[in-house]
């Protein structure tokens, strides 16, 4: 058995690809566009490792707010540098919702709230400003 991805529907493609692409540092790996059932997948991956994924499926006419269910917890991912990450996304006006305030983890929303954890690779940075001494804000 293989991992192959985790799909996510979306309802702004540029801004979803803005956080995932621009933010995150993931990058498109293909994308599929679906005129006959009016909807695009596009599958995302980290540089480097292509084996895990994520899939953004796009309703081209749906105009529904999706709901984040219960049993979906959060994508998670390693990063180089977490507070460089998290000051990219805060620059693009993303809300740090965990702030990295023990320089190992952080969470963040995408613009259709699926929760994204970061995870400083090779064990926590130590403890810096503005991160340790920010609150928590909203939900993750």
């Amino acid at each position: 058995m293989k991992y192959l991805h985790t799909m996510v529907r979306v309802t702004d493609v540029d801004a979803s690809l803005r956080f995932y692409c621009e933010g995150l540092g993931l990058r498109e790996v293909r994308r599929n566009d679906y005129p006959q059932g009016r909807f695009t997948l596009i599958f995302l991956a980290a540089p480097g490792d292509e084996s895990a994924q994520v899939e953004l499926t796009h309703n081209w006419d749906s105009q529904e707010q999706y709901g984040i269910g219960r049993a979906f917890g959060h994508l998670a991912y390693e990063v180089d540098d977490i507070y460089a990450t998290c000051q990219r996304l805060q620059d693009m006006g993303v809300t740090i919702n965990r702030p990295p305030r023990d320089g190992r983890m952080a969470f963040v929303r995408s613009p259709d709230r699926i929760s994204v954890e970061l995870l400083q690779k090779g064990g926590a940075k130590p403890p810096a400003e503005p991160w340790a001494s920010m609150p928590n804000t909203g939900e993750w």
